[in-house]
């Protein structure tokens, strides 16, 4: 299966596997009509199927099936059909975010920050737990940028644009509660009862491994490789810190980890050194996600 899925992807991939995305979806809401949210289900079927481009735009798959595929079975595992709006709000924008972000023109992603702010305005509106995003966008800019004071500075009028019109619409409606959602940096509590979880230690090791035999071998790759890398696992420390701090019993926070998961552990397959270890790796992260669905599937109907 791994030789299968190692074989160069093409024009007709991406809409294959967004129709086998828009199946699960589908799927998922059909089998669940006490929870049917169809707005939900279109924002995040249009930022999972964002995400199938950011793959490409990255280019760190070498044109392969194979990470589409783990993007696809990780989208599987994870989407329980009733997603949550924030979440799903979530995933839409951070596809947007990194398709802006890693454009090979080098003019829209200078001219795009202004953009980038005001969507992780919007993507806070939605989801206050998400706001390590902006630390990531500033990073990205300190390292990449020539004018690093004037790209922040149109970060955050972005930002600012967004935040009055809430603010604006927000009085005129007559909204004067302040919400302690929007202040998300207290009550930090131990989750408990993450006993599904269990199913997902392989699937963290491997990641794990991954991460060190980059930075083992990091010497080795091209300066494209590294920076592109980095960013990756910037966006990815980013994610990491929403879900520990937030997730709790929400496994769909995991669903933000789903993109840069799928292309570290496609990577970590490939360069493998013996086919047998490919493709009992391939096989055990399809057996760890099977049985983390079916293990969450029925906790939640007992």
């Amino acid at each position: 299966m791994f030789r299968l899925l190692s074989k160069e992807s093409n024009i007709f991939s991406i809409p294959v596997y967004i129709g086998i995305l828009l199946l699960i979806v589908i799927g998922f809401n059909f089998l669940d009509f006490n929870s049917l949210d169809i707005f939900s289900a279109v924002i995040t079927f249009a930022g999972v199927a964002l995400g199938y481009f950011c793959f490409n735009a990255i280019s760190l798959n070498y044109q392969t099936h194979l990470p589409l595929f783990l993007y696809t079975a990780f989208i599987f595992a994870l989407y329980p059909g009733d997603l949550d709006i924030g979440i799903a709000v979530s995933l839409f924008t951070n596809s947007i975010i990194l398709l802006l972000l890693t454009d090979n023109d080098t003019m829209v992603r200078k001219n795009s920050i202004i953009l980038v702010g005001a969507i992780l305005a919007l993507n806070f509106v939605f989801l206050p737990t998400t706001w390590p995003m902006t630390i990531f966008v500033i990073f990205h800019i300190i390292g990449t940028s020539d004018k690093v004071g004037l790209h922040i500075f149109r970060l955050f009028f972005g930002i600012s644009l967004v935040v009055l019109s809430y603010f604006g619409i927000a009085y005129f409606l007559g909204m004067n509660s302040w919400n302690e959602a929007y202040f998300p940096f207290n009550n930090f509590k131990p989750s408990k009862g993450l006993e599904d979880l269990i199913w997902l230690i392989p699937v963290a090791l491997m990641l794990i491994h991954a991460v060190m035999d980059h930075f083992k071998h990091f010497n080795k790759k091209s300066p494209n490789s590294k920076f592109k890398y980095t960013f990756l696992l910037i966006f990815s420390l980013a994610q990491l810190i929403t879900i520990v701090l937030y997730m709790g019993n929400v496994y769909e926070y995991l669903l933000l980890l789903a993109l840069p998961a799928s292309i570290i552990l496609s990577r970590m397959l490939k360069f493998l050194p013996k086919y047998w270890m490919q493709e009992t790796g391939l096989w055990l992260l399809i057996i760890c996600l099977v049985m983390f669905k079916l293990a969450n599937y029925f906790n939640l109907n007992i």
